[in-house]
Order: C-alpha cells, then structure tokens, then sequence
C-alpha cells in the first residue's frame, strides 16, 4: 500500500492531514522526532514524505540532509508559508503546501505527485527494457560480427557461446557438438565446478534432448552416452554446483540450417528468462548456423582441392616419367631410320624410301608431342628454366622464318613478314620466344589451304589502343604500358566466337573436319600462354569462321 509520512510537531497539522490522507486511502505515519526518520526511511519507504518547515522545534535543513540518500524513489512535499525563502531547501521539494491551503488542494497536490512519481517509475522502467535491449542488440551485433570474421567451428561454437552470455548472463551451458572435432563432444560452460555425478547427467540429458529431436526419422549421428567426450570450462572453480541447477530456468534449441545439423544447446540460469531473452537465444543459435554452414562447405573445398592437388602432382609426375622412358626408345628409333635412309644398311629401294620416310615423319611428330608434355610439366612444377636479356622480336621473327620455310613451301603456303624497323627491345628469353612463334606458325601452316598466305607481323603498341574479343578482356585489362605486339594471321579455316577463348586450354582441339585430320596433342597453344605469362604478357586471338584467324601476342619493352 501508498505510504504517507508526515514529519510535524503541531497537532492541528497530524489530524488535518490524517484525514486528508485517510479519504485518498493511502496509509498514514506521522513522526515528529528527528532522529528517528532516518531509521524509518532506511527500514519502510515511503513514496510521499510531507515536512512542516513551520514548526519550531524541527530543523528542517537537517533532516532533508539525512533523508536525501533515502529520497530517490520518494516525493518530498513541504509546508510552508507565502514568504518561505529557504532557496537551498527549495532545490529538494517536489511541491509545496501554503500553511492554511484548502483540503481539496492538498489532496489534489499528493494526488498529483503521486501520478508523477507512478508516470516517472513507467518512465525508469521503459528506460530500462530499453537499456537491456540495446545492450542485448549490441551483443547480437557483435556476436554476428564476429561470425563473420571466422570459418573455424570451434571458434564459431565459442563465440555463440561467448554472445549468449554477454547478453543472457547463464549459469550453465551445456552444447552437444557435432562440428568441432572428429566425434561428437559435450561442451560444458559453468560458473562453477560440477561434480562428476552432475556431469553424468547432463550427459543424459542433453542425449535425450537429442535424440528427441529426431523421434519420426534417423539420427544423423549416433552418440553413445558412456563414451560422450566432455570439455568442460569452469570460470569460478572455488565453488560447485549440486543437483539444483535442474531447478533452475533452463532454454533449448538446435543448432541447424536445413538438412544440415551441427548440434543443440541448452542454457541454464537461475532467474527466470523473459520472452526478449527466449528470442535473443533463439536468433544466436539460428545466427550461428548459416556460418557453420559456410566452415562445413570451405572445409569440404580446401579437402577437396587437396586432393585434386595431389592427382595434379601425380599426373605431372607420371607425364614427365612416360615421357622420358618415351623418348629414350625413340631416339633409338630415329636413329635407325636416319641409318636405314642414308643406304647404309644397304640398298634403299623406292617401296622402302616411301615407308621409311612415313616412319620418321610420324616418329618426329610423336617427339613433338613428348617434348609438349615435358615442357607443360616443367612449366607446372615450376621447373621451366629461362634465360632473360634485351634482346630485339625481330630476330625470332627470321629465326622462325628461316626455320619453318621449307615447312610452308612443301605445304604450298607464302609466308609473309611484316616487320617493324627499330623497335625497343624486350626482356625475354629468345629461345622460348621462338618456341611460341613456331608453334603460332605451324598451326597456321595445319589449318591453312594450299594457295594462301601466312603474315605474321611486328609492331610497337599501348596498352590503351589494343582490340579484342570480349572474353579476352579479364586477361589484357591486366596489360599496363608500351608493348611489342606479334600477330601471326593465316587464311583458314577461322574458330566460332564461342570457342575462341577454349583455344589456349589444355587437351583442347576444336571440333571440325580438318582439326581432326591434321591431329595435334592440344598442347601448343597452353604452353605458349604459359611462357607468354612468364614474360609478364598476354596471348589471344581473333577469328572468322571460314575466313582465318590471328593469334597476338604481346611483351613489354624493356
């Protein structure tokens, strides 16, 4: 009930305001003796407290300096006449009663600051469920910040655990994991030290929890509580809990996202939780699966990739050995062609010539393809060796002309050169460069028919000015500066825009009539992006079906 206390020594002022009081059916206490209100006050609050600053024998400023440390939550009233001056005592007052008010006004000022003081405790309240949910927002903000920092699950465990006391303040944790090691663990995050009994049956509790979860379908782990690993975290271990922690008010809830299933946890505190605290505890666990999920599937990818890894070695490895027991046989067979054909095993007749001659061209194409495979698997392994000087494009330019000659004039081609004089050289390494440009000529030298004409050309260039294809443009937007630019353009048979970019992948040959015919291994042009990239350049190519084709490449001066 409203308590009222009046503090007065004149008997008219006591039976005034008891009746005052009385009619409003609020409780009533007067006192009069100064010494003993603090006492009072300290035992039974009181929400209104009246002062008669009128009597003689009480020392008003006193005794509001003794009552203010039990003054917070109560409505000081003082009664005082019309030229009341005591400014330093005014700074305390709620209201204040003219000696000889009327009982109406009176009663109407207690009313009033009795409506005050309820409208201002609303006030405190709402303040304070606002307070607790800003801070409980700030904990789920922050817990979610640090969920997405993070693809670790013991440290995503952790930190859901960490949100949940920052905002729900728990006595005990228990989390049955099933995403931080290799077999299921019982997590256990207690104030205080838990007897081996109590921890048995968490054991089973949190077991059965489980399992009920799945009571129409099939577990997706079994777990055997005997043999449950159990980590426990103890923050204050001076103390223990016993068995009345089951008494305690106590939330539950999976950890899952789908058909995915990481866990449960069950949360134990000993004041009740309120619908704010169900909610928040819920949105930490759901928050924490979505990244649970992301750990499980990078997990997966970094295992994954590991093993392609490994076939990668494992497949260069068995290239590089089948290509050298290769060659070593048909450098033998060569030789015995070469012998054969010189007539010095006796006379070479034009039947034999014929077959002789097939063998050695099909036993040097076959050391090109084995010479492929070693170079891809060097450049791989990252054991490809170059040998970088300032050197002048010009010279791989004839070199590969010189070399390819009789190449394009067995096949009825013209080999045009269009080189430009004096340009800056390029740090390079000439042997691999000549490798890349007899490789761009012979395929044009394949794909090109009788009669037309292969022209390949130098130039200097800005990165800026350079034209291609679309899906080149992630690979020369790389490209920054002054560049010398090599085309190599024939009048073929021209590649479909959509196999365009499909042209410098390994194994690859493009589906028509005549790539089928002339054969290849599909290694050239992925090599030559290869050593093109090692020069820090680029390498593409542009087409028309039916029309020819240009492959460029491109290397920085010096």
């Amino acid at each position: 009930m409203i308590r009222v206390l009046l503090i007065s020594q004149r008997a008219e002022i006591l039976n005034k305001y008891e009746k005052i009081v009385e009619k409003l059916r609020l409780d009533f206490v007067s006192m009069s003796d100064g010494a003993l209100i603090v006492d009072y006050l300290s035992a039974t609050p009181c929400e209104i407290v009246i002062l008669d600053t009128l009597s003689n024998k009480i020392d008003s400023r006193s005794i509001i300096n003794k009552m203010k440390s039990f003054m917070e939550n109560s409505a000081l009233l003082l009664i005082t006449s019309l030229n009341f001056k005591e400014r330093d005592l005014m700074k305390y007052a709620n209201a204040f009663i003219i000696d000889d008010m009327s009982d109406e006004l009176i009663s109407g000022i207690i009313s009033m600051n009795l409506r005050m003081r309820s409208a201002l405790e609303k006030l405190f309240d709402t303040n304070k469920d606002l307070a607790d949910s800003n801070y409980r927002l700030n904990a789920l903000y922050s817990t979610s910040s640090q969920f997405a920092g993070t693809l670790d699950k013991e440290k995503l465990i952790n930190y859901m655990l960490e949100g949940m006391d920052k905002a729900l303040s728990f006595s005990l944790t228990c989390t049955l994991s099933f995403c931080t090691e290799e077999e299921p663990v019982l997590l256990i995050n207690s104030l205080y030290e838990l007897s081996d009994e109590l921890i048995n049956a968490l054991k089973l509790r949190v077991v059965l929890h489980y399992k009920s979860l799945f009571e129409t379908g099939a577990l997706p782990y079994e777990v055997d509580v005997e043999s449950l690993k159990v980590r426990k975290f103890i923050k204050f271990p001076a103390s223990r809990f016993n068995f009345t922690v089951f008494q305690f008010d106590n939330m539950f809830s999976p950890i899952s996202l789908g058909d995915n299933f990481f866990g449960c946890v069950e949360i134990f505190k000993e004041t009740p939780f309120t619908t704010e605290n169900a909610t928040c505890f819920q949105t930490i666990a759901q928050q924490v699966s979505l990244p649970l999920k992301s750990a499980t599937l990078y997990q997966e990818l970094k295992e994954t990739n590991h093993k392609l890894e490994k076939l990668e070695h494992l497949k260069s490895e068995f290239i590089s050995i089948v290509s050298h027991e290769l060659r070593t046989p048909l450098t033998s067979i060569k030789n015995s062609l070469d012998i054969m054909l010189s007539g010095k095993c006796g006379e070479v007749t034009q039947a034999f010539d014929k077959f002789l001659t097939m063998a050695k061209r099909n036993s040097q194409r076959l050391s090109g393809i084995i010479n492929d495979l070693l170079d891809l698997s060097k450049i791989e392994a990252g054991k490809m060796d170059y040998h970088f000087k300032n050197m002048d494009i010009n010279s791989v330019i004839e070199y590969v002309k010189s070399t390819l000659s009789v190449l394009v004039k067995d096949k009825g081609l013209t080999l045009i050169t269009d080189e430009t004089a004096n340009l800056p050289e390029v740090y390079a390494d000439s042997q691999r460069l000549e490798q890349v440009l007899t490789n761009l000529v012979s395929n044009a030298v394949k794909f090109t028919p009788e009669g037309k004409s292969i022209t390949v050309k130098s130039e200097l260039v800005n990165s800026k000015n350079l034209k291609y294809s679309e899906c080149f443009t992630e690979i020369l937007n790389k490209l920054d500066g002054d560049y010398v630019l090599v085309s190599v353009k024939d009048e073929g048979i021209g590649i479909s825009q959509e196999n365009l970019l499909h042209v410098f992948d390994k194994f690859a040959q493009i589906e028509n009539s005549l790539s089928r015919k002339v054969g290849g291994s599909g290694l050239g042009l992925p090599i030559a992006k290869q050593l093109i990239e090692a020069h820090k350049g680029a390498i593409w190519c542009e087409s028309v079906e039916g029309e020819g084709s240009t492959f460029y490449f491109a290397v920085p001066v010096v």
